[in-house]
């Protein structure tokens, strides 16, 4: 099964998944698949592609969470004003 791209990628995502606890995975399990896919079309280097592709992928993600979290720092949303009697 492993000897096909196919199922070296399969593997591959399959022990990511396992591997990566669900609080740090975060982005690392699409990165490891586009760039396992990546990196098997340049060249068969699909393990190199999504391991680097997990980092980018969790990199992203975490960036884009910094980024909601000043967003909505900067724009609190204010309280619903209770309904009056």
């Amino acid at each position: 099964m492993l000897n096909t791209p196919h199922g070296l990628i399969a593997g591959l995502v399959a022990g990511l998944a396992i591997a990566c606890a669900p609080a740090q995975a975060k982005g690392c399990l699409k990165g490891a698949v586009v760039g396992g896919v990546a990196g098997h079309v340049a060249g068969h280097h699909a393990v190199a592609g999504a391991v680097v592709g997990c980092a980018v992928g969790h990199h992203l993600a975490a960036k884009k969470e910094r980024e909601q979290a000043q967003a909505a720092a900067a724009n609190p949303v204010p309280p619903a004003s209770a309904p009056r009697p």
